[in-house]
């Protein structure tokens, strides 16, 4: 088979390998298509270490092609949607339910090898079956849409309740459709308007650009009163995290998804004076099977995201695109 193997910062080269063969509770399952994302982009660079050599690549749906012993949760031929990180499954963090949170938890494609390959090995417990009808090409956004699933939960929006998402990305793009489904009036804020039609398109009712105008006077106007009740922040940076601040109401939510790298200011008197409470939300537990219903239903549309289509021997393309202005998500299709 072939497989992209990062042997070092940018140094990515598509190879022949053997085809991986599944363990007991493993299986194989050849990739359809997969998608490159901030994390790769950050580990193929050099910012995020890693062991070489590594196949890159956690976002992905595809076909199982054999099992390992015991496997009974999928069969050779299921279409499925894989779920990129595991947890061991007996610390006290797992056994108390927060397995997303566990610190021994293995990632696809960041500690052990990914999908930027024809044919992955993954455990049985990562597989969620596909639903029947559903592309391969919509499901392929499972586990990001997973990650705001879970945000949105956390936020415990209202029917009617307004809501902003900061950032315009492919999370802030599939936030603003699970609010919207949730009976939220969403909000997009964004460093650029470039994404903004799409937003509307998508059911943002507002969107603003954070060099526009105050942030918290656009909440104000948006929500009808302080600021808006809930704020997703999906960006991954220490501004994204004020613009949240600034557009919450007191007495509001804010959720933060994004992994700032860089030491994020707070102005926690304003916290505290406003009683504004702010969460975490880390991946995913159960989430994956709500995602892909979204999807499956139309309640979120994820094509439009999709802005870019390589062959796995154009992945230093791939890479290339992912930076491009106009990227959203960039497909891997390795067959």
């Amino acid at each position: 088979m072939k497989a992209a193997v990062l042997h070092g910062p940018r140094d990515l080269r598509v190879e022949t390998a053997p085809a991986p063969e599944p363990a007991a509770g493993e299986v194989a399952v050849r990739v359809g298509m997969a998608g490159l994302c901030g994390t790769d982009y950050r580990i193929w660079t050099g910012d995020r270490p890693v062991h070489y050599p590594l196949v890159l690549g956690h976002e992905f749906v595809g076909t199982v092609t054999s099992v390992g012993d015991g496997v009974s949760r999928v069969r050779v031929g299921d279409r499925v949607a894989v779920e990129p990180n595991y947890s061991c499954g007996a610390c006290p963090l797992c056994r108390e339910g927060n397995r997303n949170l566990c610190l021994s938890r293995i990632a696809v494609g960041i500690d052990v090898d990914g999908c930027f390959a024809e044919v992955v090995r993954v455990p049985q417990r990562c597989c969620w079956p596909a639903p029947a009808g559903v592309a391969d090409e919509e499901l392929m956004v499972t586990e990001p849409l997973a990650v705001v699933v879970r945000a949105v939960a956390r936020s415990a929006v209202a029917h009617d309740e307004s809501a902003a998402v900061v950032g315009g990305g492919t999370l802030g793009l599939l936030a603003l459709q699970v609010l919207r489904g949730r009976g939220a009036r969403v909000l997009v804020v964004s460093r650029s308007s470039r994404r903004f039609a799409l937003a509307r398109e998508l059911g943002a009712e507002a969107t603003q650009a954070v060099d526009d105008g105050p942030l918290e006077a656009t909440a104000r106007a948006f929500s009808g009163r302080e600021g808006v009740d809930v704020v997703v922040e999906t960006a991954g940076t220490a501004e994204a995290v004020a613009h949240a601040l600034a557009l919450v109401r007191p007495g509001g939510r804010v959720v933060l998804t994004g992994l700032p790298h860089e030491p994020t200011p707070v102005a926690f008197f304003s916290v505290v004076r406003r009683e504004v409470t702010i969460a975490g939300s880390m991946i995913y537990q159960d989430e994956f099977p709500e995602a892909m219903r979204l999807v499956a239903a139309g309640t979120v549309r994820t094509g439009p995201l999709i802005t870019h289509r390589f062959a796995l021997d154009a992945i230093g393309e791939a890479f290339a695109a992912h930076r491009a202005p106009e990227s959203i998500k960039v497909a891997l299709v390795p067959r």
